[in-house]
């Protein structure tokens, strides 16, 4: 592949990096705000903040390792068990993300509920669907790209 269309790529994920790298910064104080307005999630304060940085960590993990299947891709080892095995971490991040949003779906709903706000909701919603989708993609193209490997080590053989 071109390395024009890969650095292209590795600029993007890195710009996919800073909303987040700033959301892990302001994200105590954020977390501050929300108990000061609902007092009755206090007891969620720690748990939340926790669950937050859990998923902004695996969305760091997740985007390390499409950086580096980028550099597969660049090396033309692209068809490699490495790849394979990056792919398979992209999955368990997106994985781990929905989980973590899920558990904090009761809070969400309690927020969206006193205030009479669904698109927090629906903000919630959303990412864990769009983690579900990213993972099952995911998936997917790790089982095509084995049996691409597959195929390849065979016809590497009998040739």
């Amino acid at each position: 592949m071109k390395r024009g269309t890969t650095i292209f790529l590795k600029v993007t994920l890195v710009l996919l990096a800073i909303p987040f790298l700033v959301l892990g910064y302001f994200l105590p104080s954020i977390m501050n705000e929300i108990v000061d307005y609902w007092p009755k999630i206090d007891y969620l304060h720690y748990p939340a903040l926790l669950g937050a940085y859990g998923a902004i960590a695996a969305y760091f993990a997740a985007l390390f390792q499409s950086f580096k299947l980028l550099d597969y891709i660049e090396k033309d080892i692209a068809f490699s068990d490495l790849s394979v095995l990056a792919l398979k971490r992209i999955k368990h991040c997106a994985v781990v993300i929905a989980a973590l949003f899920t558990l904090e779906m009761p809070m969400l709903y309690y927020m969206g509920e006193t205030d009479d706000a669904p698109g927090v909701i629906l903000f919630g919603l959303v990412i864990v669907f769009a983690s579900i989708v990213i993972a099952v993609f995911a998936a997917v193209l790790q089982g095509l790209l084995k049996n691409a490997i597959d195929i390849k080590s065979e016809n590497d053989l009998t040739v």
